[in-house]
């Protein structure tokens, strides 16, 4: 058997190699384009739950057809009390294989990873089913994919305001400090969920709940604007669905089923479904369905998390470690 090496990027890797908001969105745009069209592979997520402490993993599996071509598996913990031990709540591996062969070809730690296209899938989303003109930006959450929600949804739109809420003062202020200090801009740090939420064009839901508990309220949402809800446990209200003019996921196959999402309770009671569903997002960047067509829309997206844009997202880190010589060779076989 001839030599397998495998490429490892650790956390210092991929810092080093200051990717860009454009780099980003870009790969996550393609990988959603490459889904759209049917040239991908994906396996809905499981979770495995421990048992030992206020947390799960999840376990995503994917592939991409050329010019990526790959196949993927993340595995991201989600423990909500990481924060009292000084770790980030996710923290998450991804290895990357050939699909011909099934050879491993790369470790890369996914943490980052998984922030930044958590981020990059709700900028797109909003560039496809938010007025073009959205200048509010109400965000709820301040866990690691919040930054590059804020951070990337902000390269595209501009805002001229910026709210951010979390349920710990001090985690949302330091929050909007950080953004101010990155984005050139004040963020706003509000006290309740109302003010940060009421007469936004875009409404960004990450928040950590322990259990589903309906905080964002319906009424708070204007006419136009564009929601974002995807923490782990919901918050919204059951009749968040019905002032939508459309409803969109990233991946209907694993939004339909699995036990955890923000729109879980929706898909049981029926309120978002096949019938209902618009599209997926990919469908929309491919261009097989319509995004936003008025002003006067309001619009709902719901993403669960795609094994198919940290592939795309590793990959595009690996081609440019390569370029830069970043990064590790190990010696697997």
């Amino acid at each position: 058997m001839p030599p397998i090496y495998i490429a490892y990027l650790n956390r210092l890797d991929i810092d080093e190699l200051k990717i860009t908001d454009d780099e980003i969105l870009s790969a996550i745009e393609a990988s959603l384009a490459s889904q759209g069209r049917g040239e991908t592979v994906i396996e809905p997520r499981v979770h495995l739950e421990p048992g030992v402490a206020n947390g799960h993993f999840n376990v995503l599996r994917g592939a991409i057809k050329a010019p990526i071509d790959s196949a993927g598996v993340k595995i991201v913990g989600d423990f909500v009390d990481n924060y009292k031990l000084g770790f980030p709540s996710e923290l998450a591996i991804l290895a990357l294989f050939d699909p011909r062969t099934g050879a491993p070809k790369a470790i890369l730690d996914a943490s980052g990873i998984t922030d930044m296209r958590t981020g990059a899938v709700t900028a797109i989303g909003a560039k496809h089913l938010a007025r073009k003109n959205s200048k509010i930006l109400g965000h709820i959450g301040a866990r690691g994919t919040a930054y590059w929600n804020v951070r990337l949804l902000n390269h595209l739109f501009d805002f001229d305001e910026i709210r951010v809420h979390s349920r710990r003062e001090e985690s949302r202020n330091s929050f909007a400090e950080r953004l101010s200090r990155d984005l050139g801009k004040k963020v706003i740090a509000t006290e309740d969920w109302q003010s940060c939420v009421e007469g936004a064009d875009i409404v960004v839901e990450a928040s950590r709940l322990d259990k589903p508990t309906p905080l964002l309220k319906t009424d708070w949402i204007k006419k136009g604007a564009f929601v974002v809800p995807y923490g782990t446990m919901s918050a919204i209200e059951l009749s968040l669905t019905d002032i939508m003019s459309k409803l969109v996921v990233d991946d209907w196959g694993q939004c339909k089923g699995g036990k955890f999402g923000s729109l879980r309770a929706h898909v049981e009671a029926g309120k978002l479904s096949e019938a209902t569903l618009h599209a997926e997002l990919g469908q929309i960047v491919a261009g097989l369905k319509p995004g936003r067509q008025s002003d006067t829309e309001t619009n709902l997206f719901w993403h669960r998390g795609l094994s198919l844009s940290d592939i795309a997202l590793g990959h595009a880190m690996l081609e440019k470690s390569e370029r830069l010589g970043i990064g590790q060779r190990l010696r697997f076989a």
